[in-house]
């Protein structure tokens, strides 16, 4: 849950480097949410009102996680944009997402394991 709180303390840090394990511990909590929030509408009969409020609430957080993972990797951020390509682009997202850490520093500043 640390992991998760960090992000959405970091909202708008697009700047620096992000852990493998920090975005997918949020990765992991915001589906764990999702999926919550998707039972409790069920429930109550409303069809998407909480779920597209959480989607809109964790976009940027998500987005900025994303961004600092891939300057992690030693990629700009831009690469995100990959993901706007059907199917192949989210692939290439997900395989440049679980890539290892830049073992040293990168232009995009020091590597997040050893400090």
């Amino acid at each position: 849950m640390n992991w998760y709180i960090k992000v959405l303390k970091n909202y708008v840090e697009f700047e620096g480097r992000a852990r493998r394990q920090e975005y997918w511990m949020f990765g992991l909590v915001s589906f764990i949410i999702a999926i919550i929030l998707g039972i409790f509408e069920g429930v109550l009969g409303i069809s998407g009102v909480l779920s597209g409020l959480y989607s809109l609430f964790i976009f940027l957080p998500g987005l900025a996680v994303a961004v600092r993972r891939l300057h992690d990797t030693g990629k700009s951020g831009f690469w995100v944009l990959i993901s706007l390509i059907p199917v192949a682009g989210a692939i290439v997202l997900l395989i440049f997402m679980c890539l290892d850490s830049d073992l040293y520093e990168n232009k995009y500043g020091p590597n997040p394991k050893f400090n």
